[in-house]
């Protein structure tokens, strides 16, 4: 990315009627898009959407200018924890629900319960879920935006091809089994590869691994800090996974972007990846060049006991230092973003406003009825302070296990190691 938090600093500025104005900084990932305009309906995928939102906050808020800066998804907290230590947060900033006991509980954000109402923010819109996304030892650290989950995105052409679709819905696994059957039966048929993933980069491996795991109700650690990695129901979840990468129907070595092409170019038949791109690619579905043609969305089927897929929220927050009218510039952005679930939802995240949720524009979304059993089914880790360094443990490790032939049970040991000691700390 082009813009990096460094020397983010909050400015003054004359609006052209005279009034001093707030110049608000605002820092997020998402990735890039110049030229996103101020039309938040006709926007599309993650990075314009939020852009454009962006765009129509500074343009319609009187006597607010947004400068921002996005920064690459990789790096992000790496570099907003840096800020913060150099005292030039943005003052806008978003963030993950499973971030705010960190930041939170080092005093970095801002407890904003006592400023919503004035910011025009009404909370009792927010779904109880949303609420608790965002709230922390009994204070509200920021402004939800969304649910986000993984889901199976479905290359419904191939799958046909295969035999895999009855009643115009893909015919999806219901065990470990069925899945290395269905994906051979698949690879038969299509000579393509029936599932793709981020398995070498990003952790997308490492949330369906937890998927498969919480479906077996465990977890990787409980509420009271144990670890427990090295158990028999994770290495049941990471070995229908591997099953697919030794038979050859599954690629481990693809990265984030290389299986997403894999998808859109009609490569794999199923590609794991979030509610986030369902706007997206359904925009490269409609194009004849693109080798998706028939697209459908389904939600994390259920190969163990009870359902389960990995989910996080979207929110955004405020640094705890900033006072006065820049802090009430700050929640006015915040209030803008949150009036504008709408359009945010197109990306294909779940809403958390009840309003919205329950609006006809909402459910009309493309392809919004096929995974409405998501959210009933989104889980995830017991809340943690060290979340982000847990996480890299675990991916490490399990692209040790797919990329380096690593056995299952020593990289599951070597983790839960490292993960208790992060959670002794």
């Amino acid at each position: 990315m082009k813009h990096l938090f460094i020397g983010a600093a909050i400015a003054a500025g004359i609006t052209t009627t005279g009034v001093s104005a707030q110049e608000i900084t605002l820092g997020r990932f998402f990735g890039a898009c110049e030229d996103a305009g101020t039309d938040t309906k006709a926007s599309v995928g993650e990075a314009c959407i939020i852009q454009s939102i962006i765009n129509a906050a500074d343009t319609e808020i009187e006597g607010v200018t947004i400068n921002t800066l996005p920064t690459d998804w990789g790096n992000y907290y790496d570099q907003i924890k840096a800020a913060y230590a150099g005292g030039t947060a943005p003052d806008v900033h978003v963030m993950h629900r499973h971030r705010v006991p960190e930041f939170a509980g080092l005093g970095a954000i801002a407890e904003i319960s006592g400023d919503l109402a004035a910011a025009g923010i009404d909370p009792s819109d927010w779904s109880p879920a949303a609420l608790d996304a965002v709230s922390f030892d009994g204070g509200i650290y920021g402004v939800p935006m969304d649910f986000h989950a993984n889901l199976w995105h479905v290359n419904m052409d191939l799958m046909e091809q295969a035999g895999l679709v009855e009643d115009g819905k893909p015919v999806l696994p219901t065990s470990p089994e069925e899945l290395l059957a269905h994906a051979q039966q698949f690879k038969d048929a299509t000579g393509q590869d029936y599932l793709a993933a981020d398995f070498a980069q990003f952790p997308l491996g490492v949330r369906t691994v937890l998927a498969l795991l919480w479906q077996q109700d465990a977890n990787i650690f409980t509420d009271d800090g144990t670890a427990t990695i090295n158990t028999p129901q994770a290495q049941a979840a990471v070995t229908a996974i591997t099953q697919l990468f030794d038979a050859d129907l599954a690629d481990p070595q693809l990265n984030y972007a290389d299986s997403q092409q894999a998808f859109l170019n009609g490569e794999a038949g199923i590609l794991v990846n979030g509610t986030w791109v369902v706007d997206f690619y359904t925009a490269e579905a409609a194009k004849a060049e693109t080798g998706l043609n028939t697209y459908f969305v389904a939600d994390f089927p259920t190969l163990f006991a009870n359902g389960a897929t990995w989910a996080d929220s979207h929110m955004w927050a405020i640094p705890a230092s900033i006072e006065g009218d820049q802090r009430m510039a700050a929640l006015k952005v915040l209030a803008f973003i949150n009036d504008h679930n709408i359009d945010w939802a197109r990306t294909g995240h779940m809403a958390v406003r009840t309003s919205v949720l329950e609006s006809d524009e909402y459910a009309a979304l493309p392809h919004r009825d096929e995974y409405t059993g998501t959210a009933a089914i989104a889980r995830d880790t017991p809340p943690s302070e060290r979340y982000g360094a847990i996480q890299d443990v675990l991916n490490r490790e399990l692209q040790a296990i797919w990329l380096t032939g690593k056995d299952v049970q020593a990289a599951l040991a070597d983790a839960e190691i490292e993960v208790q000691d992060l959670l002794d700390r």
